[in-house]
C-alpha cells in the first residue's frame, strides 16, 4: 500500500530538485522518495554506530575491572 505525502519546497530548493531528478532520469516523486529512503538510511547508519560505541564501552568499562582485579593479584605479596 502506499501512502500520498504533500510537501511545500521554496522555489529554489524546488528547482534544484528537479534539475538534479532531470540529470538522473528520475521523475520528481521517485527523486523524493529516494531522497527520504537516503536519509532514513543514514539514520540507521548513526543510530547503529551510536548504539557499536555504547557497546564497546561498557566492554571497555568491563575490561577496565578485569585488568585492575589482575593487577591486584600480581602485586599481591601474598602470591609472591
Amino acid at each position: 500500500m502506499a501512502s500520498l505525502v504533500s510537501i511545500r519546497l521554496d522555489d529554489q530548493l524546488f528547482q534544484e530538485m528537479k534539475a538534479k531528478a532531470n540529470i538522473l532520469h528520475l521523475s520528481q516523486t521517485d527523486y523524493i522518495r529516494k531522497a527520504i529512503e537516503h536519509m532514513n538510511n543514514e539514520i540507521k547508519m548513526r543510530e547503529r554506530s551510536q548504539r557499536l560505541k555504547q557497546a564497546s564501552l561498557s566492554v571497555r568499562e568491563e575490561s577496565m575491572k578485569i585488568n585492575a582485579e589482575f593487577s591486584e593479584i600480581d602485586h599481591d605479596p601474598e602470591t609472591e
